[in-house]
């Protein structure tokens, strides 16, 4: 009997407190619009932020209230873009197909090291002390990227620099996010023009670290005025439109090969450098 009140009351108590969190659950609960859960369940669940959200169920949010564009997914690209259009009842919009492009070419026979590299195979770590090239601006080839890529599509090549599979690349960011020293852009697919260089050193110090550094010789600006300009010691395309077919020759006159056409080859698992646009 003395035990009988205790699990007694213990009961009541439990099944007062049940009570009280069903009665405010249904009173503080939100209604989630089942639009975000189809939306959602279309999305690749990467979780990659490269929508500029924090994740597939912020984004799914955002483009049910409107905050977001249906093609605003560039993992799940026109597929995607389609089915959450669908869903909202809407056009999907264009989708631009981009890809992360390597702007280095220093590769282990064209950049001067610095010397053994000895510390944490990092290209974070190896920044912090200069790096292990000569060249404070190009590539290190310790794999930064490759670690911080989601979907396998960067590999280091043989000869020390990153090639990205164009049929796996998705254009997430995180090898952009991941690279200390900013030589991966994200560029649309269809261009095929690029730099591939980001040293400001001037030209006489560009030229003895790297064969294949940008030494600021300004062909390329002179070959295509209108599209193409001089910035601290780097060419930089400003408008790739204005680069006329007829003009290519001209500034593929380069000296080092710092600028040119960016050859197309999807498969990672062949990485040759001269036709990567890591080449």
């Amino acid at each position: 009997m003395s035990l009988l009140i205790p699990i007694l009351t213990m009961g009541i108590l439990g099944l007062l407190f049940s009570v009280g969190l069903a009665v405010a659950y249904q009173k503080l609960k939100v209604d989630v619009d089942p639009k975000i859960e189809k939306v959602s369940e279309a999305l690749p669940q990467a979780n990659c932020g490269a929508c500029g959200f924090s994740g597939c169920a912020a984004f799914a949010e955002a483009v049910v209230a409107g905050k977001a564009e249906a093609s605003g997914c560039p993992v799940g690209g026109e597929e995607t873009a389609q089915a959450v259009a669908d869903i909202l009842g809407q056009a999907a919009g264009s989708v631009v197909k981009k890809m992360a492009r390597i702007h280095c070419r220093g590769t282990k026979e064209a950049a001067l090291a610095r010397g053994e590299y000895e510390g944490i195979p990092s290209c974070t770590a190896a920044n912090l002390i200069g790096g292990n090239k000569q060249c404070s601006y190009g590539c290190m080839g310790f794999g930064d990227c490759v670690n911080a890529c989601l979907f396998d599509a960067i590999v280091i090549s043989e000869n020390g620099l990153p090639v990205v599979s164009e049929e796996k690349c998705t254009a997430c960011g995180k090898c952009v996010d991941a690279c200390p020293r900013g030589i991966i852009s994200l560029q649309p697919l269809a261009e095929n023009m690029m730099v591939f260089c980001r040293s400001l050193d001037i030209g006489k110090t560009a030229r003895k670290v790297c064969k294949t550094a940008c030494i600021a010789c300004g062909i390329c600006a002179r070959a295509c005025p209108d599209g193409i300009v001089m910035e601290n010691n780097l060419a930089v395309i400003k408008d790739k439109s204005k680069i006329e077919h007829e003009q290519i020759p001209a500034i593929e006159k380069c000296p080092t090969n710092a600028i040119g056409r960016i050859h197309r080859k999807p498969d990672v698992d062949a990485p040759p450098q001269e036709s990567q646009e890591s080449a």
